[in-house]
């Protein structure tokens, strides 16, 4: 395949509020070759959750509390990671930025593919492959403000549900691949011979890491190719002044409804189900349905977009929150069951919870470009979304030190009080900052 250079675009005067300025063609490449790295990014974030309930199967003695944390440490680092990405955009640009990222994708990717071939592997290496993985998660805080940067307000909706919603597909595209590819050697990498198990099967574990390399190579290179940056430049501490806009830390509060449940859900999930189900006749294979509940939350994300462009964000920021709400206090009620019928139920109720993440996070990213301008959306859309990254971290370390019930009534109340939030500024007849 021939490779073509990024076109000649003018971007000393790039300004996609004025046609005569703005590329489309220019934007929406790079709107899908950043998206497209944006999926690779965040199946490697959550290649830890689809590894880890299968750990033990392959010769490793964690216990419920440590493999919680293992996936938790994942998202800690995520968010870490994040704090430092969302300053990033205006500082080297979207080429380096992407591109950059796709190579750093590659340490935890190998370092897991080699790791879970020997059980003697310590946790202290676990845990730094685990945190390693976190720069998938990091990504993010990135790639969303420098995407704004390329369209107009009126296709901000459009555009950055588009990149989120298929980039939080990732999960679930780690979480459907990953009981697939380890049930046999790959191309090329049959040298890699498969893993005993404890009960006398065989699994190529380290695969999940495996089938990933090429693509996260392709992506590198379409970086180094096609991708450019546009004339946005602030240091970092003319970036601050975000934080003092109290809209900053009220869509931070909200952000953490609608994209920390769904990341600390999506990683978690499957522990919840092995932990909550597994201990029935004919138990439910937590790998088989852990990637559904991402994947509502992922295509919804993205065909909402349009819609927030539509109608604005805040009102479907608002029916977001009465759906996480309630969908929260629905599952709760099938946390300890008695009977392993009581799956379907408890399964539905989370991908219902996450149908209205997925809406909540669409409009949360149409609100910001409305409510700051230009570089400060930016500046906001990486801040909520460092602080949200920490879900993954913050459910997981609630569910290794508390019940599961005492938790769900947690989030619970946490999605109520952003609800009435997301009214009181945003929502109402005659809000401060409708849209």
């Amino acid at each position: 395949m021939k490779l073509i250079p990024a076109p000649e675009v003018d971007l000393a005067t790039w300004n996609p509020e004025d046609e005569s300025t703005w590329d489309s063609r220019f934007a929406w490449r790079t709107l899908w070759i950043t998206t497209y790295t944006l999926l690779l990014a965040f199946a490697v974030w959550y290649m830890v959750s689809a590894i880890a309930p299968r750990l033990n199967e392959v010769g490793f003695d964690l216990t419920q509390p440590q493999l919680y944390w293992l996936v938790a440490v994942t998202g800690l680092a995520g968010g870490s990671m994040r704090l430092i990405y969302m300053f990033l955009p205006p500082v080297v640009g979207t080429r380096t930025l992407v591109g950059g990222s796709a190579t750093l994708l590659l340490l935890p990717v190998l370092g897991w593919s080699f790791a879970v071939r020997d059980a003697s592997t310590s946790y202290t290496v676990l845990l730094l492959l685990a945190a390693a993985a976190g720069v998938g998660g990091g990504a993010f805080a990135g790639f969303m403000p420098s995407t704004s940067y390329f369209f107009p307000r009126r296709l901000a909706g459009t555009a950055l549900g588009l990149q989120a919603g298929i980039g939080n597909f990732g999960v679930s595209v780690v979480q459907f691949l990953t009981p697939w590819v380890v049930g046999f050697g790959l191309l090329g990498t049959t040298a890699l011979g498969p893993i005993p198990t404890t009960s006398g099967d065989e699994l190529w574990l380290q695969n999940a890491g495996l089938v990933l390399i090429p693509w996260v190579v392709l992506a590198m290179i379409l970086s180094a190719v096609y991708l450019r940056r546009v004339p946005i430049a602030a240091n970092f501490r003319q970036q601050m002044d975000i934080f003092r806009q109290k809209h900053t830390w009220i869509m931070t509060f909200i952000y953490v409804m609608t994209f920390g449940v769904f990341s600390g859900f999506a990683a978690q999930l499957g522990l919840i189900i092995y932990n909550e189900y597994g201990s029935f006749a004919d138990a439910p294979d937590p790998l088989k349905f852990a990637f559904l509940a991402p994947l509502v939350g992922a295509v919804t994300r993205a065909a909402w977009g349009p819609l927030c462009d539509k109608f604005g964000g805040a009102v479907w920021t608002f029916v977001s929150g009465i759906g996480m709400t309630a969908s929260t206090v629905a599952a709760l009620l099938f946390l300890n069951p008695t009977d392993v019928s009581q799956f379907g139920f408890f399964l539905g109720f989370m991908l219902l919870l996450f149908f209205f993440a997925g809406i909540g996070n669409a409009s949360t990213f149409k609100q910001i470009p409305m409510i700051f301008e230009r570089r400060q959306a930016g500046g906001v859309m990486g801040f909520t979304s460092s602080i949200a990254a920490f879900g993954p971290f913050l459910v997981g370390a609630g569910l290794a030190v508390t019940s599961p019930q005492a938790f769900y009534v947690g989030v619970a109340i946490y999605c109520a009080i952003a609800t009435v939030l997301t009214w009181w500024y945003y929502a109402r007849p005659g809000a401060p900052k409708p849209g």
